[in-house]
C-alpha cells in the first residue's frame, strides 16, 4: 500500500515520521506535515489531535515492539547463548524494518512531556535490563566472560541503536542481524 492508499491519518502518520527524522521533531510543524500530506493545515486536525500525539505513537509502538521481541526471546528454552544472539537479532530487525520510526524512536523521544516521558523511560530501563539479565545469566553459567556488565550493554546498544543512521550503505537486515549478533556474542564468550 502506498502512502497515498493509506487512510488519512496513516499518511499523516508516515508523512510526520519522514519528517521529524529529517528536519527533527521540533524543527517540525503541524502545517509543514498538512503540506507535505497535502491538505489544508486546519484540516489535519481533524484527523490528528498535536504532534506530540504522532511522536508518542511513533516511540510507543517502536517501544512495544522491542519488548515484544527480548520478552520473546527471554521465553525460549535455549542456551543462553543462543537467547543472546536471537535478542540481538530481534533488536536489529525491529531497527531494519522501519528505519524512519527507529530513527525517530532514538533521537527524538525526549520531547515526549509528562507522564509519558516516564513511562518510555522506564520501558527503556526495562529493556536495557533485560539485556543485562541475559548477560549476567551467560556469566554465572561461565559462558561469557564479562567484568562490567553495565558498560557492555551501553555499548552494545548504542552500536545497534545507530544502525538507522548508516545500515542502507552494508548489508541487507537479514545479513546484518545476523553479523551484529556473531560480532557480540564472540566478544562476550570465554
Amino acid at each position: 500500500m502506498t502512502v497515498a492508499t493509506k487512510p488519512r491519518k496513516e499518511q499523516i502518520e508516515h508523512v510526520a515520521t519522514d519528517l521529524f527524522k529529517s528536519k527533527g521533531y521540533a524543527a517540525t510543524s503541524m502545517r509543514d506535515i498538512a503540506a507535505a500530506v497535502g491538505i489544508e493545515a486546519a484540516s489535519i486536525y481533524s484527523h490528528i489531535n498535536s504532534k506530540e500525539q504522532i511522536l508518542t505513537g511513533i516511540c510507543f509502538r517502536m517501544a512495544r515492539a522491542f519488548m515484544t521481541g527480548i520478552e520473546e526471546v527471554m521465553q525460549t528454552n535455549t542456551s543462553i547463548d543462543e537467547k543472546f544472539k536471537m535478542a540481538v537479532m530481534r533488536h536489529v530487525d525491529v531497527i531494519t524494518s522501519d528505519i524512519a520510526a527507529s530513527a525517530v524512536f532514538w533521537n527524538e523521544w525526549r520531547h515526549l512531556s509528562e507522564p509519558m516521558h516516564s513511562e518510555f523511560v522506564t520501558l527503556q530501563r526495562k529493556y536495557e535490563l533485560s539485556f543485562r539479565s541475559l548477560i549476567e545469566q551467560g556469566v554465572e553459567e561461565g559462558v561469557f566472560e564479562v567484568s562490567n556488565i553495565s558498560f557492555v550493554v551501553m555499548a552494545m546498544l548504542s552500536s545497534l541503536n545507530g544502525i538507522q543512521k548508516w545500515h542502507s550503505y552494508t548489508l541487507p537486515p537479514e545479513e546484518l542481524n545476523e553479523a551484529f549478533a556473531n560480532i557480540f556474542l564472540k566478544g562476550l564468550k570465554k
